[in-house]
């Protein structure tokens, strides 16, 4: 008789095991679980989402960069070069340079001979600094989610985690029966919930810092184009007094 009833619960542990699978964890789950999991399903997706975007972005930005490099140095008129992109700039560094390029013919056209250069050259250093921080506003717009992802989402699941297994002691109190088959499909939907918080903040904290990193590297780029613009215009004025 005991080797019988030992049979008995190991068969229906194997079934209550061969029912563990992903779907079943999440439908058989509270439905506070199921809220937790169906946002960090949500949160990792828009996650990867954004991840995606800004690695294609970035990507591009700094082939526009190179290309716009290469013309810019190659000895060209900057006139010329500005005619060619200031009223559409297509990237950040474009933006930059047309930005400048603007302010410079404005003041120019309406400042007297002998005028305060000085003051010219600082309202251009202006315009570009101003350009450069919009340009990497846009750049950095949805990183702080990854960040908050990053951060949050491992508690999230563990809330998701506690409930359930506060869910399964209620049951086990409520049945009067604490048999591992009994048990561990209520505790496998809660730890479900603190590996799918894993799974998403992972992701986010890893994209979070070499993305931020990147963009911290493209930001210096812009800061050094600028700074060097703002040399040639100065040296410019100067030839021009």
């Amino acid at each position: 008789m005991e080797q019988e009833a030992v049979n008995l619960v190991s068969l229906g542990g194997s079934a209550e095991l061969a029912e563990m699978t992903i779907w079943s964890l999440f439908w058989r789950a509270d439905i506070i679980v199921k809220i937790v999991m169906v946002m960090l399903v949500m949160a990792s997706v828009w996650c990867w989402a954004v991840i995606f975007d800004k690695v294609r972005r970035l990507s591009k930005l700094r082939k526009a960069a190179n290309k716009f490099e290469d013309a810019f140095w190659s000895g060209g008129s900057l006139d010329d070069l500005f005619e060619r992109i200031g009223h559409q700039p297509k990237d950040p560094m474009s933006s930059v340079f047309a930005a400048a390029m603007r302010e410079w013919r404005r003041s120019s056209a309406s400042l007297n001979p002998g005028g305060n250069y000085n003051a010219l050259e600082q309202r251009i250093e202006r315009v570009m600094h101003v350009a450069v921080g919009r340009e990497m506003e846009q750049l950095e717009r949805y990183l702080p989610f990854l960040a908050s992802v990053g951060s949050a989402a491992p508690f999230v699941g563990l809330f998701g985690t506690v409930w359930g297994i506060m869910s399964s002691f209620t049951a086990i109190a409520v049945t009067k029966q604490t048999s591992l088959a009994v048990v561990a499909p209520g505790i496998a939907e809660a730890l479900f919930a603190t590996a799918l918080g894993l799974v998403a903040a992972i992701p986010a904290t890893i994209a979070y810092n070499k993305i931020s990193t990147d963009l911290g590297r493209y930001a210096a780029r812009l800061e050094a184009f600028s700074g060097e613009f703002s040399a040639i215009i100065s040296r410019q004025l100067e030839a021009g007094e």
